[in-house]
């Protein structure tokens, strides 16, 4: 009854922990795909503001011109410097610390933009020209800063392509050379077998010329003796052989 009553705790147990778990990715899940919908909707959002703004660019004159344009300008700078980042971050870390930066720069950018929002719908046009040189000065000083990053990070990932490059040149012109080795090795066993075959040739020249020197065929200088052309030659060296003998003493 004991065992029969453990099993059933572990069942219940192992259940409650399947649900737990459940209901934990469940969640987890669910806030994941509320912050894509939340930052898709941000984007969409965004995205319409920007071509509002540059409607009214072209739309609107005078001073909701002006204020269009200072909040087009910020918005685009901005968001121009934080796709560059985020787009190498990934292999420069060291563009997480701008990253950090633009963030507090976008911070200020919101906040100024909010002023010129309150500032387009102001009817006193006098209020908006005192206001607005200062609103833009500040959009400006933004702006700048903005674009220092962008052009220092597109500068530090040129400067990191362009020493990448040089390595690899460096090493396809090492392994192109290692790959040419047998031309060296080829013309050195060539350059060998031609002058063994040289020297092969020559050493069978000289020992047919001494062959024929032995057997008496010139006279040293190339040419048949007079000897040889008369038919003298047999008959001269029996002759000196009977006469190199010694006397026996007959007559």
């Amino acid at each position: 009854m004991d065992v029969f009553g453990v099993l059933i705790g572990l069942v219940l147990l192992f259940g409650i922990t399947v649900l737990v778990l459940a209901v934990v990715g469940t969640v987890k899940a669910a806030k994941a795909v509320a912050r894509k919908v939340e930052k898709h909707e941000a984007n969409a959002r965004r995205s319409i503001e920007t071509a509002t703004l540059k409607a009214k660019t072209y739309t609107k004159v005078g001073p909701p011109a002006q204020i269009a344009s200072v909040r087009l300008k910020l918005r685009t700078s901005l968001d121009g410097t934080r796709q560059v980042l985020e787009g190498g971050v990934e292999q420069d870390g060291q563009l997480g610390e701008a990253l950090a930066l633009l963030a507090r720069l976008d911070a200020h950018a919101a906040e100024l933009d909010g002023e010129l929002r309150v500032l387009e719908r102001e009817p006193d046009t006098g209020r908006i020209a005192a206001k607005l040189p200062e609103l833009r000065e500040r959009a400006e000083r933004i702006t700048h800063a903005a674009e220092t990053m962008r052009w220092a990070a597109q500068d530090r990932m040129h400067r990191f392509a362009e020493d990448e490059l040089s390595r690899l040149s460096q090493e396809c012109e090492s392994e192109a050379g290692a790959l040419r080795h047998w031309d060296a090795d080829g013309s050195g066993a060539g350059g060998g077998g031609a002058a063994g075959a040289a020297g092969g040739g020559a050493a069978g020249g000289a020992s047919s010329t001494g062959g024929a020197a032995r057997a008496g065929l010139t006279d040293g200088k190339g040419r048949p003796s007079a000897e040889d052309l008369l038919g003298l030659a047999d008959p001269l060296a029996k002759l000196a052989d009977r006469l190199r003998k010694p006397s026996t003493g007959r007559p």
